[in-house]
């Protein structure tokens, strides 16, 4: 399964820049780029030492493409556990492809995506999860998505992994044992350190499973719905927390028809703000398929700002009281926040007198008074304490449907150590356990699987 043969792709961003960095990697590596390189101290490649950089010329025959800076990797020391050249050239595109050319013509092919990062996986440089963090690390955008990638990628949630599977393989296999003596009715496998085992796996799976929550929301940020009456200032708002212009804003009531998204990241947290139509009874067909679309942004999103104009509040606290309970009630399990705007334009004694809501916050979009008080209240409401403990959070789906299947079957063990069932059955949902541990790691793959991770990869990557 492991291939032979040698691949090259650029491993920078694609476009020009000040440099760029060309990846071979393969066994023949360092044997195909030694004749197209020339260095100024007229070294060879192939006694040079591993991790050592030297300065030259790509040449194409007579043809001088490029000076640059080779680095040498010599497998099993290096990413991929091979031979790895890298070049280091200026970034001008028209340099890149034709040293890339060079090299398509003289025994490498193009890299497929991921595939540098596949043969770390096939050669044992890195687990699957830690394979997968890659790709996590490469697209995070915030403070907290970055330590989350880092702390997969340097082993902390596979090891979790690896020292379940390795105590429960290690009880599956004096169950195992017990079968072969049957006849002699013995037990080689203690039954109550082995549920003691199950009870401790069932808890670490637990607890995985229930920071996906966490995770999954900082990973793609934590979408936040703005929603309110038309003309309150909802569009202000998002500029103001944008510090932008992003949204049209207007005093002509339903200017925006449509959501209109952007995030910030607040705290190393990326929260995705979503501006919607006003909330109104309209004969506009364009204003009504905008206010359809508020709702069903609502139910999409993890919090909901609900804003009014606390200039008109007195004539209208009684619907402004009703619309709140009807989003409470609605949608319970959501994180409300209420705010009064424009408060920069009256005295809001009242407001604080007639609405005794848990999260009631008094600001002026416009004037930009009032927002650090808003991101405090959303950065309440996210459970970072994991983070700063270094607690191993799951933000892979593929991973949290392998630890429910896992759990399942870890539930199957325990009822059948309650009902006293045989070894023989006993090993068949510890075999199954086994196999969704194996998933998540990689010792347990398959073509497909393999396929639909690393095609997600960037190429060079």
């Amino acid at each position: 399964m492991i291939p032979q043969d040698t691949i090259i792709a650029l491993a920078s961003a694609s476009g020009a820049g000040a440099i760029a960095v060309i990846r071979i990697s393969g066994k023949d590596a360092i044997s195909v780029c030694e004749p197209f390189f020339k260095s100024i101290k007229n070294k060879k490649l192939s006694t040079q030492k591993t991790h050592t950089i030297h300065l030259g010329h790509i040449v194409d025959g007579k043809r001088v493409i490029d000076q640059v800076l080779v680095s040498i990797f010599k497998g099993p020391n290096s990413y991929t556990g091979e031979n790895i050249i890298e070049i280091s050239c200026h970034g001008s595109t028209y340099i890149q492809q034709e040293i890339i050319q060079l090299f398509l013509r003289n025994g490498c092919r193009m890299a497929e995506a991921g595939e540098f990062t596949l043969r770390a996986f096939l050669n044992g440089k890195v687990d699957l999860s830690q394979a997968e963090a890659v790709a996590d690390l490469i697209a995070s955008d915030n403070a907290a998505s970055h330590q989350i990638a880092m702390q997969q990628m340097r082993g902390g949630f596979s090891n979790e992994i690896k020292q379940l599977r390795e105590e429960l393989l290690n009880f599956a296999s004096l169950i195992e044992l017990e079968l072969d003596f049957a006849e002699e009715d013995v037990e080689f496998a203690d039954r109550t350190q082995f549920e003691a085992l199950v009870n401790k796996i069932q808890t670490v799976l637990k607890r995985l499973i229930d920071s996906f929550a966490v995770g999954n929301v900082i990973k793609n940020g934590i979408p936040v719905a703005i929603v309110g009456a038309p003309n309150v200032g909802k569009s202000t708002l998002l500029n103001a927390l944008l510090n932008e212009e992003r949204a049209i804003v207007s005093d002509i009531a339903g200017t925006t028809r449509d959501t209109i998204e952007d995030e910030v990241v607040i705290q190393g947290i990326g929260f995705r703000f979503i501006d919607t139509a006003g909330i109104r009874e309209t004969e506009d067909v364009v204003e009504s398929i905008g206010i359809k679309k508020t709702f069903e942004k609502i139910s999409q999103a993890q919090v909901v700002i609900y804003l009014f104009d606390a200039s008109h509040f007195a004539e209208n606290s009684s619907l402004i009281t009703v619309e709140i309970e009807k989003i409470k009630n609605q949608f319970p399990q959501k994180p409300l926040v209420i705010i009064a705007n424009k408060v920069d334009t009256i005295d809001a004694s009242l407001i604080k007198e007639q609405l005794h809501y848990e999260h009631l916050l008094l600001l002026s979009a416009k004037e930009k008074t009032g927002i650090d008080d808003l991101k405090n209240t959303l950065l309440q409401f996210i459970n970072t304490g994991q983070l700063r403990n270094n607690e191993t959070i799951v933000t892979n789906g593929r991973h949290y449907d392998s630890l429910l299947k896992a759990l399942e079957e870890i539930e199957k063990v325990q009822l059948g150590l309650n009902d006293g069932l045989s070894g023989d059955l006993l090993a068949i949902d510890i075999r199954q356990a086994l196999y969704y541990f194996g998933e998540i790691t990689g010792e347990v793959t398959s073509d497909d699987l393999l396929g639909n991770i690393f095609a997600n990869f960037c190429i060079g990557k």
